[in-house]
């Protein structure tokens, strides 16, 4: 089985000038044509894992001068944001090699770097598929997604002597109502800062209290502290910091068709205004970290 290429893609500035990288790691939705074939599951309901116009709402970070990184195939094909090799034994004829973490949550869940389901829990395939497959995908799309993300980080780490990794994800608007159900409508906006192990506390603060400024209702790590990405990249002692934001999708999609609503126009804008005050903020905190050191 082969992927449409790119498999994922870089946004750059004209002028790369912001100590900050943004990643859209589940908003691809390029889906390949054997990947469909194999599937049980028509496309709309494969999507309904998908983080959908997540890159499109922070796209503004490439005019304030920070790249993005954003996958263009989709999150039930491969998921970029787990360990390389997270996978159900229950997906695959014959056994998986002992370095495959079977036992993790996700993969119980049925949510491993390979889905076996999507969010709402409807098995993707029709049958059980070769760990070839899989293999595949992580060699071919999972590990130089990650080599690039990785090298886009370490360029302004290498500069600056630190770097803000900015995860952007959606949510279901039902994720958090549990959490809050005093709050009606539930959460905006949860930060994952790994409860401050992935980014530093000013740096999480101030996003929150920017996105609070705007009207947003807004959770610190409940119900996402962050994912692999944000526990990967995320070391503040090293001056490396990450921070994930879901944003709920009732703001600005319906749900159940998967189409923009106005809210779009809206949460784009806020989000933009929160780039615009968070790299010039992180450029002052850099500056005086480094003047500090030497």
């Amino acid at each position: 089985m082969s992927a449409p290429r790119p498999s994922f893609e870089i946004l750059s500035p004209e002028e790369w000038t912001a100590p900050a990288v943004f990643n859209s790691p589940h908003s691809g939705r390029d889906f390949p044509e054997d990947f469909l074939r194999l599937s049980r599951l028509p496309k709309m309901t494969l999507r309904k894992s998908e983080d959908c116009f997540v890159d499109e709402l922070f796209l503004s970070c490439v005019a304030h001068g920070a790249p993005m990184l954003r996958a263009r195939v989709p999150r039930s094909y491969i998921d970029l944001n787990r360990e390389p090799y997270e996978l159900d034994p229950r997906m695959f004829s014959g056994e998986l090699p002992g370095y495959a973490n079977t036992g993790s949550p996700r993969v119980a869940g049925g949510l491993g770097t390979i889905p076996r389901i999507v969010s709402e829990g409807e098995e993707i395939y029709r049958g059980r598929i070769d760990f070839a497959e899989a293999r595949k995908r992580i060699e071919q799309i999972y590990l130089p997604y990650h080599r690039t993300l990785s090298a886009l980080t370490n360029a302004v780490l290498s500069k600056v002597g630190e770097v803000l990794l900015v995860d952007c994800h959606s949510m279901p608007a039902s994720a958090s109502a549990h959490v809050s159900p005093q709050l009606a409508g539930g959460i905006d906006v949860v930060l994952g800062d790994r409860f401050g192990a992935s980014c530093a506390e000013d740096i999480s603060g101030f996003v929150e209290d920017e996105l609070r400024r705007n009207g947003l209702r807004v959770l610190r790590n409940k119900p996402y502290a962050g994912g692999f990405i944000t526990q990967n990249h995320g070391a503040p002692h090293r001056g490396q910091h990450a921070l994930q934001i879901e944003i709920n999708r009732s703001l600005y999609m319906n749900e159940v068709t998967l189409e923009k609503t106005m809210g779009f126009h809206e949460i784009r804008a806020i989000l933009e205004k929160l780039t615009a005050a968070l790299l010039p903020y992180l450029e002052g905190r850099f500056t005086q970290q480094q003047q500090a050191a030497e």
